[in-house]
Order: C-alpha cells, then sequence, then structure tokens
C-alpha cells in the first residue's frame, strides 16, 4: 500500500507541476481549464492506464512514450498486478513494462524518469512565472 501512495503522489506532483508550466505560458485565466482538458485527456488514454501499451501501432507507441503520464502509470500497474493473484497469461496480456529504443525499463528508472519531469516542469514553470510582462 505504502508503494501505491508514494508512486501516486509522485504521479501527482508531476502533473501539477506540468500544470503549473502550462498556466505559466497561457495570458488569459479562461483558457487554461480548456487547454488543459486538451492535453490531459490524451494523456490519460495514452498512458496505460485504460488500455495495455502493447500491440499498438507505431505512431500510437510513440506518442505513449512522449507522454510523462505513462512512465507514473508503469510502477503503479506492476504495484497492484503483483498484490493479485492472476494467473500468468493474464499477466502477460496485462504486462506493465515500458520499452524504450527497444530496452524494458524497470519500474525505479520509470519513478527516476518521472521524478526527472517533476524537476523539469517545476523549474520551467518558476522561469515561466519569474519572467516579467
Amino acid at each position: 500500500m505504502a508503494e501505491v501512495i508514494g508512486v501516486e503522489l509522485l504521479m501527482a506532483v508531476t502533473m501539477t507541476a506540468f500544470g503549473v508550466f502550462v498556466a505559466s505560458r497561457i495570458q488569459r485565466m479562461e483558457g487554461f481549464s480548456v487547454v488543459m482538458q486538451l492535453l490531459l485527456f490524451p494523456m490519460l488514454f495514452l498512458c496505460g492506464a485504460l488500455f495495455p501499451l502493447t500491440g499498438l501501432l507505431g505512431w500510437l507507441t510513440v506518442l505513449t512514450r512522449i507522454n510523462p503520464l505513462t512512465y507514473a502509470v508503469a510502477p503503479l500497474r506492476s504495484v497492484v498486478f503483483a498484490a493479485q493473484d492472476m494467473p500468468p497469461a493474464a499477466a502477460a496480456k496485462f504486462s506493465s513494462t515500458v520499452t524504450l529504443f527497444g530496452h524494458a525499463l524497470s519500474d525505479a528508472a520509470c519513478v527516476g524518469i518521472t521524478g526527472a519531469l517533476a524537476v523539469v516542469f517545476l523549474a520551467l514553470a518558476v522561469t515561466g512565472f519569474g519572467k516579467p510582462d
């Protein structure tokens, strides 16, 4: 349970930092919710939380790999699936492994990528809000 909470907390920090980064670039307050929904819904559908990432077309695979949420969902799926009594065939069909450039990433690597993205988005947001108009 602690692993699930930790990964969810890191995912929340990363997505919040992404939202603050986007907010730092938007001039009008009314446009923020529209832009965030336009960005977050595809990110949710392409991260592996709702559908497995195996067997996708090439261009969809590329989109899932540039999606920051993919690297937060993969270790979360791994932790949840490890706690379930799943037959091996089901575990293979719903694999939570993310491959990048032909190499399978470990859960620790995915958590590290998610943490690095949180730092990058937060740094971009700070510099975006720090600019005087």
